[in-house]
Parts: structure tokens; C-alpha cells; sequence
């Protein structure tokens, strides 16, 4: 009986063998944006179709953005954010862990 050592590769290993940092930091934010923007539908108790209503954006165009179909365009985050009371803000990047400064 012969044993084969597999190595077990993470997802972290994978996307930084295919993607450039800067692009994992652009995905990373990208991806904290939507979740922020779910997260402030849901404490409002505001569905997508009900959001869409409030702020001119369809609610299919809402739903791709939350599952990351397509990449958020500024001003359509702004409209989507004012009915809940939110905006937008420049704040620094903080750095992970493993990167230099």
C-alpha cells in the first residue's frame, strides 16, 4: 500500500497565486462595501424591492450588486445608501497583518 502526501491548499494560497495584492485589497473592499450595505438594509427591515422603490435603483440591479454580479458604480451606492440614512466616507486603509507598511 503505497501513502500519498496531498497538500492541502487554502483559498488564500490560491487567490494570491492568481491575483495581484492590489487586486485582492480592491475585491476585499469591494466585498466590505456590499456586506455593509446588506447589514444597513436588513437593521432598517427594508427589502431589496422596497429599496429600489425608495431609491430609484431596480430591484434586480440591487440584487446583483449585493451577491457581487457586477461591481457598484458610486452614485448608484449613493442613491441606495440615502434612504437609509447612510453616505459614503474617505477613511484610511489599515494594513493586514502579513503586509509591510
Amino acid at each position: 500500500m503505497s501513502t500519498k502526501k496531498v497538500k492541502l491548499t487554502t483559498w488564500e494560497d490560491i487567490e494570491h497565486e492568481i491575483y495581484t495584492p492590489e487586486e485582492i485589497r480592491e475585491s476585499d473592499l469591494r466585498a466590505a462595501l456590499m456586506s455593509a450595505l446588506i447589514e444597513a438594509r436588513q437593521e432598517k427591515g427594508i427589502s431589496q424591492k422596497r429599496l429600489g422603490e425608495l431609491s430609484g435603483v431596480s430591484q434586480p440591479v440591487i440584487a446583483r450588486l449585493e451577491t457581487g454580479k457586477t461591481n457598484p458604480q458610486i452614485d448608484t451606492v449613493l442613491k441606495l445608501l440615502a434612504p437609509l440614512g447612510k453616505t459614503l466616507s474617505v477613511v484610511s486603509i489599515e494594513p493586514k497583518l502579513n503586509e509591510p507598511d
